[in-house]
């Protein structure tokens, strides 16, 4: 039996990961994990740009985000797709305080080691990408690129693999991530069905308002 698989895709905010990672929980019928520095922030009912100013609530909830997503992770007993990875110790590195405690931190090694375990696709950055969207701070272009080269030091310092994805086209990104899939024994859901174990199973399904079935996505 295949063990198995977490795909990670890191990079800079702005560059499409989310976008890939749905298109990947769509097509093979995987749980996702989505970016929980969201969560957090709501949670602290702050936004980012009050953060800025005030490093205590920074140096929070960066430490939070890092535990946050060691735990969503460890509750996934199966493959999984995540659009966020250790990207948060990249913004972490550029305006928190708590880098340093965090690389002492024992579960730092061992994340990471899972995380090299994995498949981790590296998303570029690209100008077209960055728009503001009323949620995000520091959507300037050269944040991006100063956060782009900040995780790329972190993938090379850790030793981990990665697959880097570089062209702007939606069409490109699907026919490499299919590619790298299918190698990775991974297949596609299918019409009608989910493939699990080698075989097509049927969606799951749930009862509507009306009493009637549909299929679960």
């Amino acid at each position: 039996m295949q063990p198995p698989l977490r795909i990670y895709l890191v990079g800079a905010h702005a560059t499409g990961k989310t976008t890939l990672a749905r298109w990947i929980r769509d097509n093979y019928g995987l749980p996702m994990i989505s970016e929980v520095a969201r969560g957090v922030l709501a949670e602290m009912e702050a936004h980012l740009d009050g953060l800025r100013s005030n490093i205590d609530m920074i140096d929070r909830y960066q430490m939070e985000v890092f535990h946050r997503q060691l735990e969503a992770e460890a509750q996934q007993q199966g493959s999984f797709v995540s659009d966020r990875a250790f990207c948060n110790l990249a913004y972490a590195g550029h305006h928190a305080t708590i880098l340093g405690d965090i690389a002492t931190d024992p579960r730092l090694s061992g994340y990471m080691q899972s995380v090299r375990a994995g498949l981790v696709f590296f998303l570029r950055p690209h100008r077209e990408l960055v728009v503001e969207d009323g949620v995000r701070a520091g959507l300037q272009w050269e944040e991006v690129v100063r956060i782009d080269g900040m995780v790329k030091l972190l993938l090379e310092m850790f030793r981990v693999p990665y697959i880097p994805v570089e062209s702007l086209s939606m069409q490109e990104r699907v026919r490499l991530t299919e590619r790298v899939l299918d190698l990775a024994g991974m297949q596609k859901r299918r019409k009608g069905g989910v493939v699990e174990d080698g075989e097509l199973h049927p969606m799951p399904r749930f009862k509507t308002t009306n009493g009637a079935g549909a299929a679960h996505n």
